[in-house]
């Protein structure tokens, strides 16, 4: 017994040498904030995003009714470019189509060892058509875990 308490002991001490109590971000995703400005500061009508993967699939990223003026939408991780289109569904019961192509370069992130990489971006350009875009603006190159400020000035033509 006078044995087993020592081995115990050091197995206790192993166990609590080897616990990490860092705390990193469960989800390490980072997101764009699209602002609404301009003439159009609230959208009055139904906005779907949806991001284009590489086999051209979409993924419903982000949904509103009404009287919305920002979104977030999540950037692809290592993807030198991520592709969104944006519909708008006037309250006159138009649709308009947008597609709007975010360049980027992709960092990786490393908080620890024992953590995931995240990716943070640098945004180099963005391309855009003109339905119901007016324009966009960059506003903030650097994407990481802030997204509190704006990435992007978004522009809607009015389309009452």
């Amino acid at each position: 017994m006078r044995k087993i308490i020592p081995v115990l002991f050091v197995l206790l001490l192993t166990m609590v040498a080897c616990s990490s109590s860092i705390d990193y971000p469960l989800n390490n995703t980072v997101y764009t904030n699209y602002k609404l400005a301009g003439y159009v500061d609230t959208l009055k009508d139904t906005l779907t995003i949806w991001t284009v993967d590489q086999n051209n699939q979409r993924d419903t990223v982000f949904q509103s009714k009404a009287n919305v003026d920002s979104c977030l939408v999540a950037m692809s991780y290592t993807r030198d470019q991520d592709i969104l289109i944006f519909e708008v569904k006037s309250l006159d019961h138009q649709t308009y189509l947008d597609t709007v192509t975010v360049s980027k370069t992709n960092q990786p992130h490393f908080e620890t060892v024992d953590c995931p990489p995240a990716y943070f971006h640098t945004i180099t350009k963005v391309d855009y058509t003109t339905n119901a875009l007016d324009s966009i603006r960059i506003n903030k190159k650097e994407v990481n875990y802030d997204a509190t400020t704006p990435h992007f000035y978004i522009y809607f033509k009015d389309l009452d």
